[in-house]
C-alpha cells in the first residue's frame, strides 16, 4: 500500500481540489442541526435532575455527541473552510469556541502547527498525543519514564485527561503564542466566566456542574480518543525532519477510522483524517465524497473499531522497526 501511494503521491492535488468548496446552506444547516439539539438536550438534562441523575447521565451522552459535532465545526472553522468568507469562519468559530471551551486564535494556531509537523519526529510536543521513542524512554530518569506511563495509561489519557485540559490547560495561552492568541484566550475565559455566574444565579452552580461536567467528560473522551486514533495505530508513518514528507504524512501518518454511520455522523467525517491532512481546505461534509471519488485516497487502509482498540497497548516509536510498539520493547536489549 506504501509504495502505491508513494508512486501516485502527485496525483493529490487534482484528487482534493474539486472538494475544497464550502457550501453556505450545508455548512449553516450543519450548525443549526448541532447546536440546537446541543440547547436542547442542556436543558432536558435540567429539567431531568428533578427526576433521577441517572437520566442526566444519559442525556449527557447524547449532549456530548452534539458536542463533538460544534468542535468539528469549530475545527474547519479554524482551517477557513467551514465558510467561504473567512470572517464568518472567524465569528462561528470564536462561538463555538466559547461553547466547547477552546479559545479560536490561540487553538487555531497551535492546531496549524500540528499540521505542519504531524509525523516528523523532530518537531513533536504542539497539540499532539506525546509519543515518546524506545531510546528516549530507555535513556529518561525514572520520574519521567513514570510520568509517562501515566499519561499513556488509558483511563488517565480518555478520563482525566480531556476534562484537565479543557477546563484548565486551555484557560492558559500557549508559551509561543502572540498576542492575538493571547487577547483570544483571555476573551474566551472572560465570556465562559460570565456563563458561569449568569448560569449560578438562575439555576445554581450545583446544576450547572452536575450539567456541564459529565457533558465535558464524555465529549473531551471522545474527541481525545478520534485525536489519538488519528495518529496512533499499526503501520503509522514516522520520520526524521529531513526525510519527513507531506504527502506521506497525510497518507500513512493519518488514518482513515471507518465508523458506523451514526458514529460517522457526529464526529462529522473527521474519521476520514487521512483526506483532512491531505487538504485541511476541505470541509467536513465533503471528505467522505473526496475519499471515495480518488482510487488514491481508497488505498489507504481503514481501521475499524475492534482493530483501532489495538492501538491502546502502543506507546512508543521503535526506530529500528519503525513501527509503533509497547513498553515491554523498551526493556528488550
Amino acid at each position: 500500500m506504501a509504495a502505491s501511494i508513494d508512486r501516485t503521491a502527485t496525483a493529490w492535488r487534482s484528487a482534493v481540489a474539486p472538494f475544497q468548496h464550502a457550501d453556505t446552506r450545508r455548512s449553516a444547516w450543519q450548525l443549526v442541526n448541532s447546536l440546537i439539539p446541543y440547547l436542547a438536550f442542556w436543558i432536558l438534562m435540567y429539567w431531568s435532575l428533578s427526576i433521577s441523575y441517572w437520566l442526566t447521565l444519559a442525556l449527557s451522552v447524547l449532549a456530548a455527541g452534539f458536542m463533538v459535532r460544534l468542535v468539528i465545526i469549530f475545527h474547519d472553522c479554524g482551517h477557513g473552510s467551514f465558510f467561504a468568507s473567512q470572517r464568518a469562519n472567524d465569528a462561528v468559530g470564536i462561538f463555538t469556541g466559547i461553547l466547547t471551551f477552546t479559545a479560536y486564535y490561540d487553538w487555531r494556531h497551535s492546531h496549524a502547527v500540528h499540521h505542519a509537523t504531524a509525523g516528523d519526529l523532530d518537531r513533536r510536543g504542539t497539540c499532539d498525543v506525546l509519543t515518546m521513542t524506545v531510546d528516549e524512554y530507555r535513556d529518561a530518569a525514572w520520574w519521567k519514564r513514570l510520568a509517562y506511563r501515566m499519561y499513556r495509561f488509558p483511563p488517565v489519557m480518555l478520563g482525566i485527561g480531556p476534562s484537565f485540559v479543557f477546563l484548565l490547560v486551555q484557560r492558559f495561552p500557549i508559551r509561543v503564542a502572540g498576542k492575538r492568541e493571547r487577547n483570544s484566550v483571555l476573551w474566551t475565559d472572560l465570556a465562559l466566566l460570565a456563563i458561569v455566574v449568569a448560569a449560578v444565579l438562575t439555576i445554581g452552580w450545583q446544576a450547572y456542574l452536575l450539567i456541564q461536567i459529565p457533558i465535558i467528560v464524555f465529549g473531551g473522551a471522545a474527541g481525545v480518543w478520534l485525536f489519538y486514533i488519528q495518529h496512533q495505530f499499526e503501520g503509522v508513518y514516522w520520520e526524521r525532519h529531513e526525510k519527513w514528507d507531506f504527502v506521506a504524512a497525510a497518507l500513512r501518518g493519518s488514518s482513515f477510522y471507518k465508523l458506523p454511520k451514526v458514529l460517522q455522523w457526529f464526529n462529522g467525517n473527521i474519521g476520514f483524517h487521512h483526506v483532512h491532512h491531505l487538504s485541511p481546505r476541505i470541509p467536513n461534509y465533503n471528505l467522505e465524497a473526496c475519499h471515495n471519488a480518488s482510487p488514491l485516497l481508497q488505498a489507504v487502509k481503514p481501521i475499524t473499531i475492534r482493530s483501532s482498540l489495538k492501538s491502546l497497548r502502543l506507546r512508543l516509536w521503535d526506530e529500528r522497526s519503525r513501527r509503533l510498539v509497547g513498553f515491554s520493547a523498551a526493556t528488550k536489549g
